[in-house]
Parts: structure tokens; sequence; C-alpha cells
């Protein structure tokens, strides 16, 4: 107080405050120094943390949860009797999902089934022809064995009366011996014609017992299919899966081929669309580090398993055409398959379509 006073005496009763002395040089080249240090120090950790944790990884935004869904379509049409599931119901392999009238399925079942006894009946008869075929056959060759023996007598007794003079043999009866001859050898050749065509009968009834024996063939053909289309009225999941993307009702009338509900498995992978820029080191069995956006609180580990042999537009439904027109350069994005290492846990619904930021260690 008393220096403040004396100042504001010295200068005619106004108070002026003294400015502090100016810093020293040594003050401010140690300032300078110490500011160059620190910037110094937060380069090299900036520099550190690119080589440690940005640099060897690849990183993308444009990554989703994919699966394989399998369409569920009818095989048979009919009318939707009984629907078993729910929406987004877990099923598993051989699960009813719904059953179509079988009542139509049942008849042609039934209508088949009789005419494959209606063959199997025609080929027992066939084959009762073909026995009786060969019992002509062995009747008419016992006829051509009389027969011949008839003609040889015949011809000896005709030889017998040329033998003798013809003053010892009646003209009447010589006649009567070469007509018996001539006769005797036709009912010989008569006979032998029989057996051939009693011979030929066998063959056409073996032929029959083929046709018969295929057609029974065709019958079983039938029953089998039948069998098959009565088993299409139920309709099983494939795999394990979960309904999704019902679109079937009680009542409904199904076509064959038409998508009645979705089955999405939990096996599942993610598909991430990469810079090509980025794909330099990027190479299978890589690790992977991933967030799911519905889960942002997780981390999945996972690998690369494979990269795609072409970009995503070359296999789109309207490739581009870079050959007319300007062109203008776009990076092209390469999907990338990743596949989690670990099991999901079975509390999180981790489904296709999920957005994922996956973060590939390429060094």
């Amino acid at each position: 107080m008393e220096q403040k006073s004396t100042t504001a005496e010295a200068t005619g009763g106004s108070v002026k405050e003294v400015p502090p002395p100016p810093p020293s040089r040594r003050g401010r080249k140690l300032k300078f120094l110490l500011g160059g240090v620190v910037g110094l120090v937060v380069l090299v950790l900036v520099f550190f943390y690119y080589l440690l944790c940005i640099a060897p990884y690849e990183s993308t935004d444009d990554a989703f949860i994919d699966g394989y869904v399998t369409m569920v379509s009818p095989r048979v049409p009919g009318q939707v009797e009984r629907l078993l599931i729910k929406d987004n119901q877990e099923v598993k392999a051989g699960d009813v999902l719904l059953e179509i009238d079988p009542r139509d399925y049942t008849a042609s079942l039934s209508q088949a089934r009789a005419d494959l006894a209606a063959a199997h009946s025609q080929v027992d008869e066939s084959r009762a022809q073909v026995k009786a075929s060969e019992a002509r056959v062995v009747q008419a060759q016992a006829a051509v064995t009389a027969a011949e023996a008839e003609a040889q007598r015949a011809t000896n007794d005709l030889q017998r009366y040329e033998a003798v003079e013809s003053r010892a043999v009646s003209k009447t009866a010589f006649d009567q011996a070469e007509a018996q001859a001539q006769s005797t050898a036709a009912n010989l050749e008569a006979a032998r014609s029989q057996v051939k065509a009693a011979e030929a009968e066998v063959l056409l009834s073996e032929a029959r017992v083929e046709t018969s024996t295929a057609a029974v063939q065709q019958a079983e053909a039938r029953v089998q299919q039948a069998e098959l289309n009565l088993s299409y009225t139920k309709i099983t999941a494939p795999v394990d899966a979960r309904v999704t993307a019902r679109s079937v009702q009680t009542g409904n009338y199904v076509q064959p081929g038409e998508a009645l509900l979705a089955l999405v498995p939990k096996d599942v992978w993610v598909i991430a669309n990469f810079k090509e820029i980025q794909l330099t080191y990027m190479k299978p069995g890589q690790p992977v580090e991933m967030e799911i956006d519905a889960y942002p609180n997780r981390k999945f580990k996972g690998r690369v398993d494979s990269l795609q042999a072409g970009s995503g537009a070359r296999f789109s439904l309207l490739p581009p055409e870079n050959a007319v027109g300007n062109y203008v350069k776009v990076v092209q994005r390469v999907p990338v398959k990743i596949v989690f290492d670990e099991s999901l846990p079975d509390n999180l619904d981790i489904a296709p379509g999920m957005s994922v930021v996956p973060k590939v260690k390429v060094k």
C-alpha cells in the first residue's frame, strides 16, 4: 500500500499500474522448446497409432449378414387343409409345415393299385396261355408222329403192290393203296403245319407275357407316382430354420412352385463389399473383428473365407457397358465372404440383411 501511494503521489495523484517486466529470452526459448517437444510427441503417437491401429486393417460399412434362405413350395396342387406353423416359428428338419387335402391323391393311389392288380392278372393269364400253347405243340407233334407212322405204312403197302406182278393185284386194290399213300402224306404235311402253327402261337403267347409284364411295370410306376403325390400333400421342413415371410393361409388353393414361405437357418455369414483398392493385401484366412449394428456393445470374431471372382457390378442384372459414351472411372466393390469363428449366441437374433462393420487385419 505504501508503494502504491508513493507511486500515486509521484504522478500527481493519479493511480497507474506498473507493467510487469518483459520475460527473458531464455524463458521464451524454453516455452518454444517445450511446445515443439509436445508437438513431436503427439506426432509420434499419431504415427504409431496409425501404424498399429489403422494401417494393418481394412474396414467397410457396406457389409451385411447373409445366409441361405430356403423357399418352400408345393409339388402338387390342392387346397391347404391344415396349417401347422406360425410366423417366425422355429422348426426342425422333418416337421410338417402344412397339409394339402389328400382325398384326390388317395383316390388316384387306389386306382393305380387296382390297375396294378389287373396287370398282374393279365401276366398270369398270358403265362397260362403260354403253357396251353406249349401243350398244343406237344399234341401237334404227337399227331405228326402218328401221321408219319400212317404215311410210312401206306407207302410200304404201295411199294409191296408195286413189287408184285400186275396180274396178282387188282387194279382197284392198287388204286386204293396209292390213294391211301397220298392221303397219309397229306395228313403228315397238315400235322407238321399244325406243329408250326402251335409253335408260332407259343411265341405269340410269350410276347403277350412280355407285353403284360411291361404293363405291370408301368402300373407299378403309376402306383409309386401316386404314393409320391400323396406324400407330397404333407409339406415338411427340409432344414432346421425359422419360418419367415409366410404368405399361405388355411383354405388357399396352391400350385406347384408357388412360394408359400421361407425358411431361414441359423447358419449365417457376412458379405462385405470392400473397395477394390482395399484388396491389395487381403486374402483368405485373415482374422476379422466385426460389429453388428443391432448389438453395438459386442464384438464378434471371424475370418476371411473367400473373395468373389469379380466385382458386384459385373454380376448385376444390368452390368455397366463402359465401351460406349463418356467413361467415368468409379471405384468398384468386390464382395468378400467372412465367416464367424465362434458359435453365435442363441439369445441374439442375427438374421440375413443386418448391417455389419467388419475390420480385417491384412498386415
